[in-house]
């Protein structure tokens, strides 16, 4: 087996209030990822996947080529940060997942998406 590259991810999310509609059960978040290459060679995010899971723990799976229309080649040394967001019929969610990515002779490898929370802010103790 392979040594997977050092890849790091951080995730940041934020309810968008100006684009939600509680009484209609729309509750939009924001999140920002930071990927960054810790390793000495080149890697690419080729494609995604996520698990979305509502309040009502109903459960909504996307996958698809890369990330923001992108698929990223990020360098030694450097981060790649992008914006996305996600939509929940509930004020309270989880989302986690993972890249595939490719080191620079082409092996593939997976990076994990830590869990993360998407919740307005009235109900973070």
């Amino acid at each position: 087996m392979i040594n997977a590259p050092r890849v790091s991810i951080q995730v940041q999310s934020v309810y968008v209030e100006s684009q939600s509609s509680p009484e209609q059960q729309r509750f939009v978040f924001a999140y920002t990822i930071t990927i960054r290459n810790l390793g000495r060679e080149p890697v690419q995010l080729l494609n995604r996947y996520w698990l979305i899971t509502n309040g009502d723990n109903h459960q909504t799976e996307v996958q698809g080529e890369g990330v923001v229309g992108e698929q990223p080649v990020i360098l030694p040394g450097t981060e790649y940060r992008y914006t996305s967001g996600a939509i929940l019929e509930t004020p309270l969610g989880t989302m986690e997942g993972h890249y595939e990515m490719v080191d620079h002779n082409g092996d593939s490898f997976r990076v994990d998406i830590p869990v993360f929370r998407l919740a307005i802010p009235t109900l973070i103790n």
